[in-house]
């Protein structure tokens, strides 16, 4: 798969992981993995994962706070771009690192350790596979953190929707009882 250069990418529900990549003189680019295409941008992981949460109307920041109120998660912390589209997304390392990339968690399908675990051999629901330079058992714990995350977060939205939902039908019992 080749790889184009573009000026500015906008994180959808298929992207599926923004690798960084070191280039010269300490800085480095976005490699941009969709599911049939892959991007490099001259921006860092972290930087197009803001300029995606600022898409949906949100900060990173803001959604940094948002897993810790939800989940008290305060290190590495994943984040749902847009939950209803399944885009969460967590850090490989923490986010002020340059270092840091950012994988989807909807994608993975499966991990496995590389030399003794010291790296992570990814593989995506679409067959693609990537090594990255961190450990099996962060990558793990990550992947794990993530998904309960999800699960507390959809908790809490079927929570809402169940309320809406006996209130809706309330509304219309006693809209037949006048």
């Amino acid at each position: 798969m080749n790889k184009m250069s573009i000026f500015s990418y906008e994180v959808t529900p298929l992207t599926m992981a923004i690798l960084s990549n070191p280039i010269t003189d300490g800085k480095v680019q976005a490699v941009v993995m969709e599911e049939l295409q892959e991007y490099t941008v001259s921006t860092t992981p972290t930087k197009l994962i803001d300029t995606a949460c600022r898409f949906y109307g949100k900060s990173l920041d803001g959604l940094q706070a948002g897993t810790k109120n939800v989940s008290n998660i305060t290190h590495k912390a994943p984040i749902a771009i847009d939950s209803a589209s399944g885009m969460y997304f967590f850090p490989t390392a923490s986010p002020i690192n340059k270092t840091c990339s950012w994988l989807s968690h909807t994608h993975i399908q499966h991990i496995q350790p590389i030399d003794k675990g010291s790296r992570t051999e990814i593989i995506f629901k679409n067959e693609q596979r990537i090594i990255i330079n961190v450990s099996f058992g962060s990558i793990q714990n990550q992947i794990h953190r993530t998904a309960q995350f999800r699960f507390s977060l959809d908790n809490r939205m079927r929570r809402i929707q169940d309320a809406i939902s006996i209130r809706d039908n309330n509304k219309q019992l006693d809209e037949k009882n006048m």
